[in-house]
């Protein structure tokens, strides 16, 4: 059995001794070469609510606008009975460098619900102190077409992200069919509060 000070000199093991700044410490490679310039955190989203809902299609959007604006983007999908409206998740994480397309439970900086009472179900993903984004934030009455809410609460979400409304508008027309253009884009307005 290899001490804690050993591992580091096994071949194909990430930490290789490198220098020494004590006795006894060792100083990973990536450290070697003085301080490191800290990482963006990821930031981690998670998009719920029932199939037909539009849950999908808001996370390829949200996925689309972060690899446009040259983040590393991992999306996953989870699907209940989807098609006949059951329940559908979907995590987006994107940042300097991703490792895992799962959000952890109780680390979503942002939840998005499509379907109100997802609200409660939903809420362990929320860190504490994560914004919960959900339908009552946005005058349904407004939208010319009742399904695209699910953009009218990206609009809401892009209030929270750094994100320019131009990146917003270029990938939600990349996703959507042009006949869907118009309506989309008003919900989106509604949804930013414009």
């Amino acid at each position: 059995m290899k001490s804690a000070n050993e591992i580091g000199d096994t071949p194909g093991c990430l930490a290789q001794t490198v220098h020494s700044s004590a006795p006894g410490r060792r100083v990973p490679d990536f450290l070697a070469n003085g301080p490191v310039t800290p990482m963006r955190p990821v930031t981690n989203i998670v998009v719920s609510g029932l199939g037909g809902q539009g849950v999908l299609k808001a996370s390829d959007i949200l996925a689309d606008l972060a690899f446009r604006a040259g983040l590393d983007v991992k999306k996953s999908e989870i699907h209940g009975m989807s098609q006949r409206g059951g329940s559908v998740s979907s995590d987006v994480r994107f940042g300097e460098k991703v490792f895992s397309p799962m959000v952890p439970e109780g680390e979503a900086d942002f939840l998005v619900v499509l379907a109100a009472e997802w609200a409660d179900v939903s809420r362990p993903a929320l860190k504490p102190g994560g914004i919960l984004i959900e339908p009552s934030q946005i005058d349904q009455r407004r939208l010319r077409n009742k399904k695209s809410l699910n953009v009218a609460l990206l609009g809401r979400l892009s209030r929270h992200l750094e994100f320019s409304e131009e990146a917003w508008r270029a990938a939600i027309l990349a996703n959507l069919a042009p006949k869907l253009h118009d309506a989309n884009l008003q919900a989106f307005a509604i949804g930013r509060g414009e």
